[in-house]
């Protein structure tokens, strides 16, 4: 462990150097970080290796494109949270139940932002909190997928009960999904928790890409089948406030 952990700490060495040069020889490198010429040219070939560093035709290292993408990641993540906190406060307020955000993290959802009910009884739900892609509100984010990343993961995946109400046969899993995609919205019950109901719509980007999903969620009591029509309206319009702000044009 502290090997590994040494290790980690070589690496944000070098890697930071480029925050103040653009471009560094390996003869640079080892004179700012100091490192041992072997240890250096260990680090640097497994960071090129990863997509952290790449090197052009003259032998100059520069942070790689990985860093693009994760950075582009981290933001549009912040601007979510940002441009769909005022949304999901009115929603809460209009429909009095607890309204959650959820993104994908690799193949888990993550609760970004939350608005609590403020009914004296609730659904708990902390932001950071991890949940399963195929089970519960989270499951409209994997119907939004890809045709080919939602098979690769239903392939992989155990479909592990954690509620009276979770899917746990695939093929059922593959109808929940294609149903939620034709109707734009999904409604769970029992999925995460027992005596729970959800119901959430996809959020898009200017690519009509899905980055998140918006939902309602509270104790089943509440979500009545006369009631659920009002609250898949006010879900899907919330979801689509927050998509055109993203610059998505069609949802």
């Amino acid at each position: 462990m502290q090997a590994h952990n040494k290790t980690v700490v070589k690496s944000m060495q070098i890697l930071t150097l480029f925050l103040n040069h653009p471009k560094l020889s390996f003869n640079e490198m080892m004179d700012y970080s100091n490192l041992p010429k072997t240890s250096l040219h260990r680090m640097v070939v497994s960071l090129e290796e990863m997509g952290f560093l790449t090197k052009d035709d003259d032998g100059y290292y520069s942070l790689g494109l990985i860093f693009l993408q994760l950075g582009q990641l981290v933001s549009e993540r912040l601007d979510i949270r940002k441009i769909a906190y005022p949304i999901m406060k009115e929603l809460r307020d209009d429909v009095e139940e607890a309204v959650n955000l959820i993104i994908r993290d690799a193949d888990e959802a993550m609760y970004i932002e939350k608005v609590d009910t403020k009914q004296p009884v609730r659904l708990y739900t902390s932001i950071g909190r991890r949940s399963p892609l195929y089970a519960g509100d989270s499951r409209i984010i994997l119907a939004y997928l890809p045709e080919e990343d939602r098979e690769s993961y239903i392939e992989k995946v155990e479909l592990k009960s954690m509620a009276i109400g979770t899917i746990n046969d695939k093929t059922i899993l593959r109808q929940a999904l294609d149903e939620a995609k034709k109707n734009g919205y999904t409604i769970t019950s029992s999925e995460l928790e027992n005596y729970t109901k959800s119901v959430s719509a996809p959020i898009l980007n200017g690519d009509n890409q899905i980055v998140a999903g918006i939902s309602v969620a509270g104790i089943e009591a509440r979500f009545k089948e006369d009631r659920l029509p009002e609250l898949i309206e006010k879900v899907t319009n919330a979801a689509k406030q927050i998509s055109w702000k993203l610059g998505c044009k069609t949802s």
